[in-house]
């Protein structure tokens, strides 16, 4: 077995580490619970109780966990939405942590910043990594495609920076956004990618070859559009380029392409099954990984995690869902593989991947289903489902 240390080292720094020596020491991992708003306190416990049904062996001792605070409701009440009592817990006492959903309002309000944003800044969660998974994908010409990509996206940077100015002219009015791309930042990412592609392998390793969905070696697509945007994207291309180039162990194991990112939205759509590995800066990252789970379905499906060096945050992609919150009918699905992730991360391969096959089974079946994806079950039943797979 190839274990995230052996495989990606760079990736996962001293959070791998860490949960290593937990590991080794037969300590329980220690895991943050961060709710936050809106269907999130449905999904993150369902998440938790799947984590507490894993087979005894998995892993070295159960998980314990720790409730922490943050969201937009938290914000209403106390006038912080990401409290300090959350990021010392987290830093001090946690090996990773999962994260629901924020309620984030559509207007401006005065003192209030995003906690999840807060988080990535404040834990210097670098990459955003979004697994999406699909036995049948809805692919657009009708056919369906069995599917395994991995998207990461840049988390810092890009437009992102959120650096515009307004300004008055002699034809009326004009904006002006800047765009930031840094060899430090690319050259991160681009190592996570590379590693992560060697990790999904190795995890690929543990499944008998007929239920691996990708058999191909590793390969890595880079997302750019460098024929336009030469110096910005020229560098991202570069750089990345560059990760793969300067390694004798990825150059030999893991095979690199690139695609403009207009072109990588029509193959992704048409042949999603082309695809292992996608790393993109921030904004491509950010369409193309919510255009993907037009492949799988809904929403509901599709996990992430964003990811550091000393850090992990398991985050479910969808959002905090007002109209069905408190009705038990949210689809636990992301929450639960974004679970997985985060052990994976932590380098516990073989807990993520009981997870990973039991939710699987658990679609393959079909009975059990939340109504976004056309079924009449509950959050707790799927739940209850997944844990009677493991």
């Amino acid at each position: 077995m190839q274990s995230a240390l052996r495989t990606g080292r760079r990736t996962l720094g001293t959070a791998a580490a860490a949960a290593a020596a937990a590991a080794a020491a037969g300590r329980a991992l220690t895991i943050g619970l961060i709710p936050a708003d809106g269907i999130g306190r449905e999904v993150i416990p369902a998440a938790r109780r799947v984590l507490e049904a894993l087979p005894s062996g998995l892993l070295a001792a159960r998980p314990r966990f720790v409730d922490l605070d943050a969201g937009f409701e938290y914000f209403q009440r106390h006038g912080v939405a990401l409290p300090e009592e959350t990021l010392a817990a987290l830093k001090g006492d946690c090996d990773g942590a999962l994260f629901g959903a924020v309620s984030s309002p559509s207007h401006k309000v005065a003192g209030y910043s995003s906690p999840i944003v807060g988080l990535r800044k404040r834990l210097d969660l670098y990459a955003n990594v979004r697994p999406v998974i699909s036995g049948a994908a809805a692919t657009a010409s009708g056919a369906r495609r069995a599917i395994d990509m991995l998207i990461i996206r840049e988390n810092t940077e890009c437009l992102y920076i959120k650096d515009e100015e307004l300004h008055d002219g002699p034809d009326g009015r004009y904006a002006v956004a800047k765009r930031r791309i840094s060899e430090r930042a690319s050259r991160r990412v681009g190592e996570m990618a590379f590693a992560m592609a060697l990790q999904r392998d190795g995890m690929r390793r543990l499944a008998p070859e007929a239920e691996r969905t990708w058999k191909a070696r590793p390969k890595v697509t880079i997302v750019h559009k460098s024929n336009v945007l030469s110096v910005t994207d020229g560098l991202w291309r570069e750089t990345v380029r560059g990760v793969h180039a300067a390694s004798a162990q990825y150059r030999d194991a893991v095979d690199v392409e690139e695609q403009l990112v207009d072109s990588m939205v029509y193959r992704m759509f048409r042949e999603p099954e082309a695809f292992d590995v996608v790393v993109a800066p921030n904004m491509y990252g950010d369409i193309i990984s919510d255009g993907a789970a037009a492949l799988v379905g809904s929403l509901g499906l599709v996990p992430s995690a964003n990811v550091g060096d000393a850090f992990v945050v398991g985050e479910p992609v969808h959002g905090s869902a007002p109209d069905i919150a408190g009705r038990n009918i949210a689809n636990p699905i992301a929450a639960i593989r974004s679970a997985a992730m985060l052990l994976e991360r932590l380098g516990c391969e073989p807990a993520a991947l009981a997870i990973y096959r039991a939710v699987d089974r658990v679609l393959a079946d079909g009975r059990v289903a939340t109504p976004d994806i056309g079924g009449r079950s509950t959050t707790t039943e799927v739940a209850d489902a997944v844990c009677s797979q493991l």
